[in-house]
């Protein structure tokens, strides 16, 4: 039985990770929240992102290992007025998150 070449294409599979992920930089106010939620419901990723009192913004992702991985690469560039010194990634085992929130 022969492969289906569009399963290999596929770039989001994979099983499912959880990152959780500091970015520092000139993250707030710049509508970094906003643009990582859209990010990741774009990309079919559960979690939250919340902006941090240090001036950080701190996030959760959670879905395929593809998916995840292309979330928290879009973390190192973020929202088009963002200026991102550094990006932290723990991976961890996941939870279960369902839906993708901004928490406050």
């Amino acid at each position: 039985m022969a492969e289906d070449p569009d399963l290999e294409e596929a770039p989001f599979a994979g099983e499912r990770v959880r990152a959780h992920v500091y970015v520092s930089g000139n993250v707030q106010g710049v509508y970094f929240r906003a643009n990582t939620r859209e990010a990741a419901e774009g990309r079919n990723v559960d979690g939250w992102v919340r902006n941090l009192d240090d001036g950080r913004v701190e996030a959760v992702f959670e879905g395929p290992e593809g998916a995840v991985e292309a979330l928290v690469e879009w973390c190192h560039s973020g929202s088009p007025q963002a200026t991102v010194e550094d990006v932290e990634v723990q991976f961890e085992e996941p939870q279960g998150l369902d839906g993708f929130e901004i928490r406050r």
